[in-house]
């Protein structure tokens, strides 16, 4: 055997006395790592399921281990209302082929040679509520997954849904390309990131009234990264995006689509006050492949006091919401509405909770709501400043100055546009001369605005219709007119009567 040989054998007796001996080791700490990660997951499943009308929990059944590898087997359990009626609930079962670190095989064979705790292969296990989803896979797990277990506790793995193509019922049928979606955690998953990626989907239903339903979504796009606050739930940005979406309904099977549709969402910690904001955007609005025109929407929030918002959140899903649940009942019986009972402590704390969060002074506005057509542009802006009065009890008209310190509303609609939408109608109608689908564009156009104009809570700027009301030191600025807030409020009242058509 010659020196260089000899060095290289010498490197893979060690490499394999350290990997034997790191795989020893780690199969003595595994059952304890997933015990505290299963402990983990069950803490995040409880927040996530406050107020849903269910329980959910995970739990180790069974783990194998060997010197190599191990094998697990979870149960995830899910009960009550939102998991249908059956009294046993839904039950999931992962199988987990779990490879002991310091090297992996499986990570050895793709070139990884950064030491992991353990790499764990996992996959839904057949059982009677999946057989229907395992057939469809041609008896391949439907949902599988590969993660990789640093010695920090972070974790890097994927999620995959299999494509399928079948027949839910006797009147339905999926086809699905199946769905992608890759995974990073820190340790104790203070930080998250995914991101994942659908090609397609396809949905055919019948209606109840027994006409063709037909849903498609194509190039879904998923992503989020997102840090856990000091309060327990997660911050960050989520994207989704959307390359196209069509529905097909109705007895005419009229087909309403969107191209390029998103949604963003941020939100930020500051201090004890969350900040965030929501962004809807549709590239393009088409019926019956007649371009429409495209939307888009925004919210944004800030200085909202975390603490007292999480315990209202807490009243409202243990009390409000079941009380909300027991008034439809009644309602659906022909009985008597329920009475909201809250305890003096109970009506002491929301009153204490909200007016920390109007302390905060919270800030809220529709930065934008607007609908494009080829010729018009229609928009609706709101922002509403907020803030603790000096008492809640306070005379109504006392309580409103206390409470808002600033509104800004900002409407116009754009006539072109109201024209626009109303003509596709006429077409859809069954309209086809010209001359009367322009005409009936422009009457719908003026309709609209002899009524708004009729009450005089809007003015005409050229082609649009507006109406602007500002609200700040107790002085109302409505369309360049300042009045009192009574004043104003009684202009409108008077206003909300029989509409003239000019």
């Amino acid at each position: 055997m010659n020196k260089s040989a000899g060095v290289l054998l010498g490197i893979v007796v060690a490499v394999g006395a350290i990997s034997a001996g790191g795989a020893w080791y780690t199969g003595t700490k595994l059952e304890g790592v997933l015990q505290t990660s299963i402990a983990d997951a069950n803490k995040e499943l409880q927040a996530a399921m406050v107020g849903s009308n269910g329980t959910a929990s995970l739990e180790l059944v069974s783990l194998e281990r060997n010197l190599f590898s191990s094998t697990a087997r979870y149960r995830l359990k899910g009960q009550g209302e939102m998991f249908g009626d059956s009294a046993e609930g839904v039950e999931l079962v992962f199988v987990d082929r779990i490879e002991h670190g310091p090297l992996p095989f499986s990570r050895l064979m793709t070139l990884k040679w950064l030491p992991v705790m353990a790499t764990s292969h996992y996959e839904l296990e057949k059982n009677t509520l999946t057989e229907k989803w395992f057939a469809a896979t041609k008896d391949v797990s439907p949902l599988k997954g590969v993660v990789n277990l640093g010695y920090d506790r972070s974790a890097t793995g994927n999620l995959e849904l299999l494509p399928l193509d079948t027949a839910l019922d006797d009147k339905s049928t999926l086809k699905f390309s199946g769905l992608k979606l890759d995974l990073s955690t820190s340790a104790q998953a203070q930080k998250v990131k995914a991101e994942g990626y659908m090609d397609s989907l396809k949905l055919n239903s019948v209606a109840e009234d027994q006409t063709p339903v037909q849903v498609e979504l194509n190039g879904l796009t998923l992503a989020s990264n997102l840090t856990k606050s000091n309060y327990g739930f997660y911050v960050g940005d989520n994207t989704l995006e959307l390359t196209s979406t069509k529905a097909t309904f109705g007895e005419k099977q009229s087909v309403l689509s969107f191209k390029n549709s998103q949604i963003k969402s941020a939100t930020d910690e500051k201090g004890a006050h969350l900040a965030g904001r929501a962004d809807y955007k549709i590239g393009e609005v088409a019926l019956n492949g007649k371009a429409v025109g495209s939307a888009q929407m925004a919210w944004s929030m800030k200085n909202l006091d975390i603490a007292s918002g999480m315990s209202l959140m807490q009243v409202y899903q243990n009390k409000l919401q079941p009380y909300e649940d027991a008034v439809a009942a009644a309602e659906a019986a022909g009985e008597p509405a329920p009475e909201l009972n809250l305890s003096e402590a109970e009506q002491a704390q929301v009153k204490a909770d909200l007016d920390k969060l109007l302390a905060a002074q919270p800030h809220i506005a529709l930065e934008n709501l607007s609908f494009k057509t080829a010729n018009g542009e229609s928009r609706l802006s709101l922002v509403v400043d907020l803030n603790k009065p000096q008492s809640m009890d306070l005379p109504p008209a006392e309580l409103s100055k206390q409470l808002l310190t600033q509104l800004n509303l900002n409407l116009l609609l754009s006539k072109p546009m109201i024209a626009d939408v109303a003509a596709l109608q006429a077409q859809l109608d069954g309209v086809t001369d010209a001359k009367a689908i322009a005409d009936q564009g422009s009457m719908a156009a003026d309709m609209v605005s002899g009524m708004a104009l009729g009450t005089q809570l809007a003015k005409l700027e050229g082609n649009d219709i507006v109406s602007k009301v500002r609200y700040a030191n107790n002085e109302v600025d409505f369309n360049g007119q300042k009045m009192t807030p009574e004043q104003f409020v009684g202009f409108v009242m008077s206003k909300l009567g029989p509409v003239t058509i000019q």
